[in-house]
């Protein structure tokens, strides 16, 4: 049994979030050290019941993201196993809409591929997953916000902060239909293209990601139901967001937009 304090390190974590005030890293902690068994496991506890303190205070469950789905991002933060965070209605942004950005600390921002979930996936079902769990797809984009000084942290600790969730825009939503393998993605900022890539660097196709949700969902315990938002991972490396109109369009899907400002 683990000697971490689960309940307070979540409310460390939350108390990081809200005061948008960026703290050591969990695993940097004497009273964590001593423990001696701060892995992903606890992290996982520690990311549940930080996501249960959001839920006590009235928000709502919308979805799941994924994280680390993409070499690029993998490089990016020196980390190299996929991991699942949790979305509530208060982090979703309308597309085209505007983020306060003193509300969050060193933010970034990339494209990503949403799918929106017709039915109850997992729990005892230990079917596959069929196409007609799918209700539609859609271009995205997420802006992620360790809570941690400098960007930086094991897997451990990225886990526990919810995998850096902050808030996320969904553009226009379609028939599931059409094939999301190797679209040209592309995040332009302020006008300017920032970074290109395509969504085969979502784990070659982004229904893999899916997939892998699903065995991750049943393992972890995250249900995963109907009408959800699912982040499949991001297409290319994320880049700061300081303020100006950000951009994601993919091909054949369209585009998700949002805006940063400031108001010290």
């Amino acid at each position: 049994m683990s000697g971490i304090d689960v309940s307070r390190l979540a409310r460390h974590l939350d108390d990081a979030q809200r005061s948008a005030t960026a703290v050591p890293q969990l695993s940097a902690d004497p009273a964590v050290d001593r423990a001696g068994d701060f892995g992903v496991a606890t992290a996982y506890d520690i990311q549940a019941a930080a996501y249960q303190l959001r839920l006590d205070r009235g928000e709502r469950g919308s979805g799941v993201k994924l994280g680390f789905t993409s070499r690029a991002k993998m490089a990016q933060m020196g980390i190299s196993e996929i991991i699942v965070g949790r979305l509530t209605d208060q982090m979703r942004i309308a597309d085209g809409g505007v983020i306060d950005l003193d509300s969050l600390i060193h933010p970034r921002i990339e494209p990503e591929i949403a799918y929106l979930l017709a039915e109850d996936i997992g729990g005892d079902d230990q079917r596959p997953l069929a196409p007609s769990a799918i209700a539609a797809i859609a271009p995205a984009l997420e802006i992620i916000d360790s809570r941690y000084r400098d960007f930086s942290f094991s897997l451990a600790d990225v886990v526990a902060d919810n995998a850096s969730s902050a808030r996320y825009v969904v553009g226009p939503w379609h028939h599931p239909d059409q094939d999301l393998g190797n679209l040209a993605v592309r995040l332009t900022v302020g006008g300017r293209l920032a970074e290109a890539g395509s969504t085969a660097a979502i784990l070659g196709h982004p229904q893999r990601a899916l997939h892998e949700l699903v065995r991750l969902g049943r393992e972890l315990g995250i249900p995963l139901r109907a009408g959800d938002v699912v982040l499949a991972g991001a297409a290319t490396s994320a880049v700061p967001f300081t303020g100006e109109v950000v951009e994601c369009e993919v091909a054949g899907l369209g585009r998700a937009t949002v805006r940063g400002v400031r108001h010290g």
